[in-house]
Parts: structure tokens; sequence; C-alpha cells
């Protein structure tokens, strides 16, 4: 863990799900945790925990939506811990349902949560990392970037898009920016409960009997962290064993 040791990791989305766990895992490494979500209340009691257990934790509420709550994220690290080495864009929502529902407000939420909300979070923290000469841009895509389901033909869209970007990011980046493309399977999340259309709902909840813990990506996100700085993790695909797709 010597590699994650004091670095000052910003975590969006992280109130619960695969942020809280990350958030919990990189603690006990003895990074320096910026939390940001929109949930103030379970912002403030993981930050709590995360103290009483011996680790160093901040939160700023953050909707990642609105591009100047994500610059304030990103302000509050560096006043804080004066840099920021690592970013892991974990906000996401997944409102399933058949294109033919015509359900265009959660097609913009998904549009405007997964991909904006990527993006505001790769330029609110790229030219603190040009000014150090170091950085790492975690993204959180899913194995519907990189395979399209049924229901799911525009939250595959937004993580193709991720995934997209992460690519973008590890071809610019030059030796200076790791990028890091991580795409879950069913994991045991709240991502589930944002989907409206009840037979999407019904056929999602049943695959997601198998989903892993949280903290199996968690895991995959310490690892990306945890690599000397001359080696990049460019993409990691986690799936419960038995997931077929």
């Amino acid at each position: 863990m010597s590699e994650i040791n004091g670095k000052v990791v910003i975590i969006t989305g992280a109130s619960s799900g695969l942020g809280e766990a990350t958030a919990h895992r990189l603690a006990k490494g003895g990074a320096k945790l910026v939390l940001g979500a929109r949930r103030e209340e379970r912002l403030e009691a993981l930050r709590d925990a995360i103290v009483e257990q011996g680790g160093e934790a901040i939160y700023r509420v953050t909707d990642v939506t609105d591009r100047e709550q994500v610059e304030a994220l990103a302000t509050a690290a560096k006043e804080a811990y004066g840099r920021i080495d690592v970013l892991v864009n974990n906000a996401g929502v997944m409102p399933l349902s058949p294109l033919d529902q015509l359900k265009v407000d959660e097609w913009e939420q998904m549009i405007d949560v997964n991909i904006k909300g990527v993006l505001y979070g790769v330029a609110a923290v790229l030219p603190t990392m040009r000014e150090q000469h170091a950085g790492h841009i975690i993204n959180l895509s899913s194995v519907a970037g990189h395979v399209v389901f049924p229901s799911a033909a525009v939250y595959c869209a937004t993580k193709y898009a991720v995934k997209a970007i992460s690519e973008g990011i590890r071809q610019e980046g030059g030796e200076e920016i790791r990028s890091t493309n991580i795409s879950p399977g069913a994991v045991a999340t709240e991502l589930t409960t944002t989907i409206s259309d009840s037979d999407t709902a019904k056929n999602v909840n049943e695959l997601y009997e198998m989903a892993i813990d949280a903290d199996a990506i968690a895991r995959a996100i310490t690892y990306a962290i945890e690599q000397p700085a001359d080696v990049d993790v460019n993409e990691l695909i986690i799936r419960p064993t038995k997931q077929p797709l």
C-alpha cells in the first residue's frame, strides 16, 4: 500500500456503493480523501467513520451535473491538501428502459451524470495534474460499455462514452497522467433503484441476485492506484463469475 499512502484522492458518488467502499479501503491504505456526493448526511457519516478509524477525509456536497460544484470539490482538495493525485469518477445512474418507452428525461439524466459529470471531473483536476506533472484519473464505466443490452441502449451509450474518454486521457496523458477504465458487472449497490420501468426492473433484479460486493471494485481501484508511477493499468472488467454477459 506504499503507493497509496499520502495520496490525495477525490471520489465522486462517495455516499454509497462503490464510492463508499472505495473510500473505506483507500483510507486504510493512508490516502487523504476528498469525498463528493449529493447526500450530506451520508457524506458526514462516512467522513466521521473514516476519521474514527484513524484515516483522513473531508467532504463537500457535490452534484456532478453542476460544473461549478465539481470545480469546488477540486478546489477543496487543493486547499486542504495542496495537490490532487487521483480522481475516481464514480458517480452514475442507471434508469434502464426500452427506447419505445420514450423516457427522454431519464436519457438526459444519464447523459448529464454519466458523461458530462465525468467530463466535469476531468476538467476540474486536469490543470492541477498538469502543473504537478503527475496524476491519475479513474473512470467507472461498465460491462455495458462493452456489450449492448436490451432496455439499456442509452445507458450503454453513456458507458461506451466513458470508455472512449478514458482512452483519450490515456493517449493525451503522456508520461504524466495515468488513465484507468473500470467496468463492473453486477455489483450490489443502489444503482438498480433508479429503474422506473417495472418490467426492466424485474429482469435486472433477477440478474443482480448474483451480484458481487462493492468491495470487489474497491479492490480493483486500489490495485490500479498502488502501481508504481511507470505502470498504468488501463482497463479492468470485473464481473460475478456466474454473469454470462
